[in-house]
């Protein structure tokens, strides 16, 4: 089937996705950024201006956001529903890292659902002229979500993992690689997209009060290891599972997560020191989805960032 016609996409962002804004404008010709005035009254409510807002009409617009705080939620949100109603062609937000995903689960009466919460008022978002707005996500954290959102919206779910496969192959030893996963769920999400590698599955079992990590299956032994999951908050977890393979005999243990939130600079654990100590991970990389951690973690080993700046400019002409 013949393909349609590329399409010429206005790009507008938020303030701090603007460097991978940038770089997803310079990955085709037919992506041009659009800029917004992001300012505030003495309040603290936004006073926000929508430059050039008569040339858009009869256009493809696209608005790359990063929810990466609340407070910078609502101001984002008043562009998303004010772009559609400007008699634009389509609406394409691009929101690569969805917050609340892993708030998700009801385990007693009380407790509030703020992902759904936060679906439903992305999926109130005006209808432009030519349909739906299109909403492209990362690696969201529980598969049960793209079925939080309403009919005014159409969810693009995409993936990182492309970006790990393309650096593991240029790895020295790249055939001594075993993906391992922190949990069952981390195999749910990611292990037909890297059923080519062998892989080990790490568990968390109760002992008294604590919650133990174990190699529920797999031998990391002899092997560089890259534990895969979607994100990381504290390390807690990732560091428990290298504690485990390298137990287990794993040559060298490495990361990748989709989301490196880290709050608190919880990043620090992992950063490699100058003064003898053991070096805990090879590589740990992550991806563009969290600007304030790029920017961080900016040229700190071991981490390396993988843009996802190609592959939203791909989803940008779906």
């Amino acid at each position: 089937m013949e393909k349609p016609n590329k399409k010429k996409v206005l790009l507008f962002y938020c303030e701090e996705a603007q460097e991978l804004a940038h770089k997803v404008a310079a990955q085709s010709d037919l992506i041009q950024l659009q800029s917004i005035s992001w300012r505030s009254f003495d309040d603290g409510f936004p006073n926000l201006y929508i430059n050039n807002a008569q040339d858009i009409r009869g256009h493809h617009v696209a608005f790359l956001a990063s929810f990466s705080k609340p407070e910078v939620i609502f101001e984002q949100l008043s562009v998303i529903y004010a772009l559609p109603r400007l008699f634009v062609a389509s609406f394409t937000l691009v929101l690569p890292f969805f917050p609340t995903g892993s708030f998700e689960r009801m385990e007693e009466e009380g407790d509030v659902a703020t992902a759904f919460t936060m679906a439903r008022l992305l999926s109130n978002t005006p209808v432009a002229r030519g349909g739906p707005t299109s909403l492209v996500v990362y690696d969201i954290h529980a598969l049960q979500e793209r079925f939080y959102f309403g009919d005014q919206v159409l969810p693009c779910f995409e993936t990182g993992i492309p970006l790990l496969k393309q650096r593991l192959q240029e790895l020295p030893g790249a055939d001594k690689i075993v993906i391992a996963f922190p949990d069952d769920g981390a195999w749910k999400r990611f292990h037909k997209l890297l059923d080519h590698y062998p892989t080990v599955i790490c568990t968390k079992v109760r002992e008294g009060d604590k919650r133990i990590v174990r190699v529920k299956e797999g031998n990391p032994s002899g092997y560089h290891v890259v534990i895969v999951d979607d994100l990381v908050q504290s390390g807690g977890t990732l560091i428990e599972c290298q504690k485990v393979l390298k137990a287990h005999g794993a040559a060298k243990v490495s990361a990748y997560v989709t989301h490196a939130v880290f709050p608190k600079n919880s990043f620090e654990r992992f950063t490699h020191k100058n003064d003898g100590s053991e070096v805990e991970f090879s590589h740990f990389w992550i991806t563009d989805s969290c600007p304030r951690t790029v920017s961080a973690i900016k040229d700190r080993a071991p981490f390396e960032v993988l843009s996802l700046a190609g592959s939203i400019s791909d989803a940008l002409q779906i």
